[in-house]
């Protein structure tokens, strides 16, 4: 079989839909071995975790103009490049497919991550929305197939984008194997040093943003006088600033650090120096932190009213991702109570199964050969 990527986000982007991208290649490369796989992507940046498979080759635009105007490149010529390659399938990781992948005889598949532009459009500026709108549901039309990353995906774009049940199958994401190794005490004990880490600290890893809801986390700090650490990791967003404005306005300095530009080889051992993660995200797709968290060993709080339910299962513990004194108590609770975090790590590492690349890998397959069917 030959397979074709979009791989733009694999090369180019740290966040989670290039984790997606890079675990989905990773994972599907390693355990079917024999099937050719081409990637196709504007650029190809060097400095981004990425190993190039050697079952792979890569698709770079060829002519001075798609590499002058890479985005009109992606939309516009892989449908023709995709069936010129003598592709079988072309799955699209991030929500697109080329404008006329359906002309073709080449058969696509899309993963959907979300649809939080439809069901909380406030979070996006106005022209963002009807381009999502526009590129996203195109794409469900179009494709042969839907991936969703949660079941709460799934109904999502069955009642808010009116897609035939049938045409969605829900597949778990992985996260990267690097964080299913214990890291070194030497490493730990550099990286603390690196970021003057506290001994014992409660940890949050995303993108630093208002959908992320880190707010919460400083709020219930405040409201039960939270003596412990805090460790928030995420790039420097405006987002950021009104976090520093609370930290300021509440005394938090000596309690709360925020830690940007941390580089993804860090990440193992910051995780498992954590004493507790906790992700109170108003609204995901999936959740990959939290998969990070529980590889890592960590017990992790999240919030209730999206997927991520799905992602912690029931080792982990729920809050409403609105109410800080919840919050709180539970975080005291996991603090305090040693037998109640062996319990929930035990839960969480049975839970883990559900996430190999073994699975993974066999219910991605088995959509591909559906769809050729």
């Amino acid at each position: 079989m030959r397979i074709g990527f979009d791989a733009k986000r694999a090369f180019n982007n740290t966040r989670g839909l290039g984790n997606y991208s890079r675990d989905t290649i990773r994972i599907l490369t390693t355990q079917y071995p024999d099937n050719q796989y081409d990637l196709f992507t504007p650029a190809k940046r060097n400095d981004i975790l990425f190993t190039l498979p050697d079952n792979s080759s890569v698709v770079l635009p060829g002519s001075f103009f798609g590499r002058t105007f890479p985005s009109f490149w992606r939309t516009f010529s892989l449908a023709k490049l995709a069936e010129k390659s003598n592709l079988d399938i072309y799955h699209g990781l991030s929500h697109e497919l080329p404008l006329g992948i359906e002309k073709t005889r080449v058969k696509s598949v899309v993963t959907m991550h979300d649809l939080i532009f439809l069901k909380f459009p406030n979070l996006y500026p106005f022209i963002d929305r009807k381009l999502y709108k526009k590129k996203y549901l195109h794409s469900c039309g179009v494709a042969n197939h839907i991936i969703a990353t949660s079941e709460q995906t799934k109904r999502d774009l069955v009642e808010l984008a009116r897609i035939p049940e049938d045409k969605i199958t829900v597949v778990y994401q992985g996260c990267n194997p690097v964080f299913n190794h214990e890291v070194s005490l030497a490493q730990k004990a550099r990286v603390r040093e690196k970021y003057c880490l506290p001994a014992q600290f409660i940890l949050n890893v995303g993108a630093l943003e208002k959908r992320k809801n880190q707010l919460l986390i400083l709020q219930a700090m405040v409201l039960k006088n939270i003596d412990f650490q805090m460790v928030i990791v995420g790039v420097n967003t405006k987002y950021a600033d009104v976090l520093r404005q609370f930290i300021a306005s509440h005394a938090l300095e000596k309690r709360v650090m925020i830690l940007s530009d941390v580089p993804f080889t860090d990440l193992p051992a910051i995780y498992q120096c954590a004493s507790l993660f906790v992700y109170p995200s108003l609204f995901e797709g999936f959740g990959i932190p939290i998969l990070e968290a529980m590889h890592s060993g960590v017990p992790v709080i999240a919030a209730t009213g999206s997927c991520l339910e799905e992602s912690g299962g029931p080792g982990s513990l729920y809050v409403s991702p609105d109410n800080a004194e919840e919050l709180a108590d539970k975080i005291c609770k996991v603090l305090s109570n040693n037998d109640l975090r062996a319990d929930m790590l035990q839960k969480s590492a049975e839970y883990l199964r559900l996430f190999s690349d073994e699975a993974i890998a066999r219910k991605l397959m088995s959509i591909y050969r559906k769809v050729l069917a």
